[in-house]
Formats: C-alpha cells, sequence, structure tokens
C-alpha cells in the first residue's frame, strides 16, 4: 500500500497569516490535532499543531530560565523560542519545512519517517501541492488492512473505488469528511474513523455497499467522544 491508499484527503488548512485563535477553533471544531499551512498554490510551508499552540499556553506562566541557561542558550535559538511562544500568526508558530511524501511512498517508508523524525503526521503532496495528509492512524488502518496473509496488491480499480466512495461520503451522507477513512484492497472495503451516530456510520456503510466495484465492507467506525482528537 501507499500514502494513496490510506491518506485523508481534502485536508483543512490554514495560511500563514491565519490567527492562532482561529487555528485553534479549527483545531476544536474538526477534532483534529495539527493543520498544515499553505501558499496560495497549495505549496505546504509548515504545520501548526497542538503542541505548538500548548507552548504559547505554558508561556503564560511566564517560565524564566536561570542567567547560566540564558547565555549559553543566547541569540538566535532565543529569539526564534520567542516568536513562537508569543506569535500570533500560523508563520510565526508554525513548524516550518516539514517532512512530507508523495502519493507513491510505501507505508513502510512513512512509519520510518514519522519514527525518524518524531512526528505525528506527513502531508502528502502532487506536484509539490498539498492532496492530503498521512497520520500514524491512517498506517495503522493501511498495516491492519495489509496482514502478512493479505497478499492482493492495490489495483488502480481499488484506487478509483476508495475515490468513490469517499466523494460520495462526501457530498451526499452529511458526514465530517475528515473523520472518515477508506481502505480498499481487491474490492473489500474497510471504513476507519470516528462518527457522531449510529446514523452516520451507517450512512457510510451503505455509501460503500452502493459503490460499483465493492465485494464487502467492513464498517470499523467507532464513535467520537466529545472533545478527543481524531488524528
Amino acid at each position: 500500500m501507499q500514502a494513496s491508499d490510506v491518506m485523508t484527503p481534502n485536508v483543512i488548512t490554514v495560511t500563514p497569516d491565519t490567527d492562532v485563535h482561529e487555528i485553534a477553533r479549527l483545531l476544536l471544531e474538526h477534532r483534529i490535532s495539527a493543520v498544515p499551512v499553505v501558499d496560495a498554490d497549495q505549496q505546504v510551508l509548515g504545520i501548526v499543531s497542538e503542541g505548538d499552540l500548548i507552548r504559547r499556553v505554558e508561556n503564560e506562566t511566564d517560565k524564566r530560565q536561570s542567567w547560566w541557561l540564558r547565555s549559553i542558550f543566547a541569540g538566535e535559538s532565543r529569539a526564534s523560542d520567542y516568536v513562537k511562544t508569543h506569535g500570533r500568526k500560523a508563520h510565526e508558530v508554525m513548524t516550518a519545512d516539514p517532512v512530507v511524501v508523495g502519493e507513491d511512498e510505501p507505508l513502510y517508508k512513512i512509519a520510518t519517517l514519522l519514527e525518524k523524525h518524531h512526528i505525528k503526521r506527513v502531508p502528502v503532496v502532487r506536484d509539490g501541492r498539498l492532496v492530503g495528509i498521512v497520520s500514524r492512524a491512517n498506517l495503522l488502518r493501511g498495516f491492519s488492512a495489509t496482514a502478512p496473509d493479505a497478499t492482493t496488491p492495490v489495483t488502480a480499480d481499488d484506487r478509483e473505488i476508495r475515490d468513490a466512495i469517499l466523494k460520495e461520503i462526501n457530498e451526499n451522507t452529511g458526514l465530517t469528511f475528515d473523520r472518515v477513512n477508506v481502505i480498499v484492497q481487491d474490492g473489500v472495503v474497510q471504513l476507519w474513523g470516528l462518527v457522531e451516530s449510529q446514523d452516520e456510520k451507517r450512512a457510510a456503510e451503505v455509501a460503500a455497499e452502493n459503490t460499483p466495484g465493492v465485494k464487502r465492507v467492513e464498517n470499523n467506525l467507532g464513535f467520537l467522544p466529545i472533545g478527543m482528537s481524531s488524528v
């Protein structure tokens, strides 16, 4: 499996000038833990995560380094830290130049990147433009679908089925699109993610069942606890 087979498309994004309070609102509203920062051409400039915003909250306690720590880490590092803890715009608090992958990146390589760089998610790009995001949860779902006894590769038809299901869910079911992930292998569909009701769970299943080429649907959707992030 590749990034395109498990990624969350239609990613919630912000611009470099988006206010941090608006970013916090988006994270809460969509129950996600980070947003990519993109320019007008959808080029990925950075990522703002819950951790970046938490640094601002921690700064309100006015924690101060001892004089000898300040002398060791004086200069650019202190200035950079000040901007991150006091900045009001996305470009001031974001993690710049994040690791990105292409749509054809194998899942095992993405897992290695997440581990190496100690990150929880990676943007997926096509010709440099953002087309999706792969989180640790996406990876786990992908690996679950490719257990040692599941040797059938993902085909072009599987990808077409996945795109059709995601389109139907996005346009006609009323579900919050970024919380539902679809994995298709040899016509067998796995639905993963979190929904708010039994009706939403059933709607996603019906959308998959009615898609041409689908042989079977495994509905693994769970229910979203209040206040919990899904990515």
